[in-house]
């Protein structure tokens, strides 16, 4: 984080509690040796994991297994100038124990675009950041609300 941007840093359990919440994020990783964004439904799982669902064939798949990723969260509100941001950063894994895939099967995320052959993906929580704004407040007790 950037120590005067008027922002209030998070630590690793707050931004892990708060991306719980959330349904939808942004997963970062490269594809064609240039940056992708692609907006995914994920779920956290008990390590603080970030998991995803997806078709087994996808573009996605084959471009974060065994990659280092980035994956970023938030909570907005646009009315109050409020909210909060997370990034995991960390290496992306298709998920290929059975025992696991059954269990993730049972309580892992859901794909909202569901395929007749999904895998789970696991994103290792190696780097966890997040940063918050306060009521339309900044450190600098600027008003943006006015």
């Amino acid at each position: 984080m950037y120590p005067n941007d008027g922002f209030h840093e998070l630590g690793r359990q707050e931004c892990l509690r708060r991306l719980a919440k959330v349904p939808v994020g942004r997963i970062v990783y490269t594809r064609q040796a240039l940056p992708a964004v692609l907006p995914v439904s994920f779920g956290v799982d008990g390590d603080g994991a970030v998991l995803l669902r997806t078709s087994a064939a996808s573009e996605l798949v084959c471009a974060i297994d065994g990659a280092v990723v980035a994956f970023e969260a938030d909570d907005v509100d646009a009315v109050r100038h409020a909210g909060w941001s997370v990034v995991v950063t960390g290496t992306a894994t298709v998920v290929t124990d059975p025992a696991e895939i059954e269990r993730l099967a049972r309580t892992g995320p859901v794909s909202w675009a569901p395929s007749p052959q999904e895998v789970f993906v696991r994103i290792e929580p190696g780097l966890v950041t997040g940063r918050e704004l306060v009521g339309g407040r900044t450190l600098y007790r600027v008003d943006l609300t006015a």
